[in-house]
């Protein structure tokens, strides 16, 4: 009990040191992006919070970006970046990478848009059906599109109505799966058996009905869940990574394959945003564990927009024969498939997944060594080519977890780096992705601005000493 309240008490004079820090870089942050300011003000007048999607915008104002080259990117302001957001993974092969250019710039010659068939819808789905071990594929234009189609492809195949996802997991934004992705703590329901929550307003009643939640690493939670028979699909990245980066326990994945064939529910990994960048397989490929149908986006267009579904012949049979119907003017356009191609054959082999994947651990590992030897109450958490700080002593095993994590101090963390040069994603929650362009000299940068942020934090007193005008700290490397 003394160890437990001595461990709280330390976290609380950490959490005093991180909203100092904040503050001080918060107002750093307004002085030295003044013209992201003035553009971000233009916005609102048009765009509600200024921003093309919601997930964009944080306080007291984003970035405006001018352009991005390599793993770098440049504000209004003309701040230099090295950039880990990558497009909330979207980029594994970086900025503007030139064997992409090229591939895209060729296309465009020949046309962006068939509404027929082109030879690289084949070729793309080909290499998908190699590294996933689904035979059968179909392109949208996003990874919301994907885990929506491949919801309804299950629903068709089962004949059932309802489905299951993991508390605060995300998989998109259409009305399904907008059930329980942040629930407050206080309406969420027991940790064991939590009650649905709809994430947004707009939802229709029925949408409560049919979407149950059960809490992830919990094969007997979902066993109860599927018991009724009435379930069409499991909804479920294979990695978490909507709280940051939450791992199966062993045993977590099969157990969770083996309940979802005993009572006839299908399998959906949600792979947008694990994908190419876990393994060269995927994360489920990784783990050894085949699902009935994955839905993937983000890092396979390489920035441009494509997502695509893919499934065994039984399941994907159901659009063949008719009775599930997958249509869009956009699927597979030529200009999106030629972006894909190049990223899945030419650019991120295994060879270079691997060495992204190695880099990547080698800096996962220096985080950590960091943290231990200041004895900060936080873990590094590796993915493959992702990678994060969790503020919590203890690996996440579930949203349960995820809500005891000390976000001033994640708060303090990313704010610090910003204004350093080094940018990682404005939610608390995300990741970041090392790419194909990441250099070892952007890795020793993140932690030598990663290095000074630990040892203000562990010595309070120097936040006195830190510049309170903006105009102190580093622009960027």
């Amino acid at each position: 009990m003394e160890v437990g309240r001595a461990a709280d008490s330390i976290t609380e004079t950490l959490g005093r040191a991180a909203r100092e820090i904040a503050k001080g870089e918060l107002v750093r942050y307004v002085l030295r992006t003044q013209a992201s300011e003035r553009a971000m003000a233009r916005a609102e007048r048009v765009l509600p919070l200024g921003v093309a999607s919601t997930f964009q915008y944080y306080e007291p104002h984003p970035l405006v970006m001018r352009s991005a080259a390599g793993a770098r990117m440049k504000d209004l302001d003309e701040h230099e970046y090295v950039d880990f957001t990558m497009g909330y993974g979207a980029l594994f092969t970086g900025h503007g990478h030139p064997t992409l250019c090229h591939a895209v710039t060729e296309q465009l010659a020949r046309g962006t848009l068939f509404v027929s068939p082109c030879e690289d819808n084949t070729v793309v789905a080909e290499m998908l059906a190699a590294r996933f071990g689904l035979p059968q594929w179909r392109f949208t234009n996003s990874g919301t599109e994907a885990t929506m189609d491949a919801i309804r492809v299950a629903r068709g195949v089962t004949g059932r109505p309802r489905i299951v996802k993991v508390e605060g997991g995300y998989h998109g934004h259409h009305d399904p799966v907008l059930v329980s992705t942040k629930p407050p703590r206080d309406s969420a329901g027991p940790p064991g058996e939590p009650r649905p929550v709809p994430a947004s307003e707009g939802l229709a009643p029925g949408v409560l009905a049919d979407t149950q939640v059960v809490p992830y690493n919990d094969p007997e939670a979902l066993a109860r869940a599927l018991a009724p028979g009435d379930v069409a699909c499991f909804i479920v990245e294979p990695v978490m990574e909507n709280i940051g980066i939450c791992k199966p326990m062993p045993g977590y994945l099969e157990s969770v394959r083996e309940i979802t064939r005993h009572y006839g529910t299908l399998l959906l990994f949600d792979e947008v945003k694990t994908g190419i960048t876990a393994s060269w397989h995927g994360a489920a490929g990784r783990e050894g564990v085949l699902p009935d149908l994955v839905a993937v986006g983000k890092s396979v267009g390489g920035g441009l927009p494509v997502g695509a579904f893919g499934g065994s012949n039984d399941s994907m049979d159901a659009i063949t024969a008719g009775r599930v119907l997958h249509v869009g003017t956009y699927n597979g356009n030529p200009l999106c498939m030629a972006a894909a191609r190049a990223v899945l054959g030419e650019i991120c082999t295994p060879d270079e997944t691997a060495r992204v994947i190695e880099c990547n651990s080698r800096f996962v590992a220096k985080c950590q060594a960091l943290l231990s030897s200041r004895a900060m109450p936080a873990h590094a958490v590796q993915c493959g080519a992702k990678g994060c700080i969790t503020w919590a002593p203890s690996p996440v095993r579930n949203y349960r977890d995820y809500l005891d994590t000390n976000f001033d101090l994640a708060f303090a963390q990313w704010i610090w780096g910003v204004n350093r040069g080094v940018l990682l994603p404005p939610g608390l929650d995300e990741q970041w992705l090392l790419s194909v362009a990441h250099t070892e000299a952007d890795i020793a940068f993140a932690l030598e601005v990663f290095t000074e942020f630990l040892d203000v934090l562990a010595d309070p007193s120097r936040v006195l000493e830190l510049p309170q005008n903006g105009l102190g700290a580093s622009a960027g490397p």
